[in-house]
């Protein structure tokens, strides 16, 4: 007879939407909840355009959290779906991480969320980001305004950039697993496909790279993603709208884009593990974040949201 006995581990999980307005810091406190950078970051507002989703596996739970671009007034159909992007991210939700600035009062964006908090009835951390800008007394006063507005399970006042009170959010968004199957392998931070991660990767160098006018008019196209083992070969295709726009982001010489590549490759030899070999290119389309042609080749398919 076998003595050893077989432990079912009991495992764990739920979906958690991370909202808020634009240039919040929900990319950022993704990040520094997995430990591992998934999700672009930016200065400037709407750096994420797709639902990104970051999974973290702690003994036998999983966290998984889906970053989703920052709520505002769509001004084109790129913006339209974005915003849908945030209604499906909701709608397949257990729970909700609603990110807002401290020492600001709510606007009409945190309001329209939390009305759809109250619709969904989904259970909510408030999480107050960036406290090392403001006061306590400024503080204190955010919070009692939003406690005023909603119920939320937890508030948490933190500074995401420089990990503050992030295990804090965590530990609260632990109450929300609920006794499940896994959705995701535990050695995986991330279920973007991997040429996904080069095309975010470098659209992040364009943005910190670039002047304000230029980099929301920008998307990065993989049109190669050889792994070659011990290498890594990538030929990228970055659109503007403008010829104008194309010298910027090429620059004099060409040392724009090649400060773009320099800065992408490192970060992709740091996630990939391997050395990686970039090509990028620049191309102009004019108006493509208003044709639904251009929009789907360069993979924002709202059929793909429901």
């Amino acid at each position: 007879m076998n003595n050893e006995m077989h432990i079912q581990t009991e495992t764990r999980t739920a979906f958690i939407a991370i909202v808020g307005r634009p240039n919040v810091g929900k990319s950022t406190l993704m990040n520094a909840m997995l430990g591992e950078k998934v999700a672009i970051v930016s200065s400037k507002p709407q750096t994420t355009r797709n639902r990104i989703t970051g999974i973290l596996t702690e003994g036998g739970d999983q966290f998984v959290f889906m970053d989703t671009p920052g709520i505002h007034k769509p001004k084109n159909k790129l913006g339209s779906y974005m915003m849908k992007s945030v209604s499906s991210a909701l709608g397949g939700a257990d729970a909700v991480i609603m990110i807002a600035e401290a020492g600001y009062p709510a606007g009409e964006t945190e309001k329209r969320i939390i009305e759809n908090l109250k619709k969904s009835e989904l259970p909510a951390i408030l999480v107050l980001n960036k406290i090392d800008l403001v006061n306590r007394e400024k503080l204190a006063e955010t919070i009692a305004e939003y406690a005023a507005l909603h119920t939320f399970d937890a508030v948490v006042p933190t500074c995401a950039e420089k990990n503050k009170n992030v295990d804090i959010v965590l530990e609260e968004a632990r109450k929300f697993l609920h006794e499940s199957e896994w959705f995701f392998p535990s050695d995986i931070a991330t279920d973007q496909p991997e040429r996904q991660i080069a095309a975010e990767v470098i659209r992040e160098k364009i943005l910190r790279t670039l002047s304000e006018e230029i980099p929301h008019g920008t998307a990065v196209v993989i049109e190669e993603f050889k792994d070659e083992e011990t290498l890594i070969r990538i030929r990228a295709e970055i659109y503007c709208e403008k010829q104008s726009h194309k010298g910027i982001i090429v620059g004099k010489g060409g040392e724009t884009l090649k400060k773009i590549g320099t800065y992408a490759r490192e970060d992709l030899e740091a996630f990939f593990g391997v050395k990686v070999y970039l090509n990028l290119w620049v191309k102009v389309k004019e108006k493509w974040r208003d044709s639904d042609t251009n929009l789907n080749n360069f993979g924002f398919n709202p059929s793909d949201l429901g």
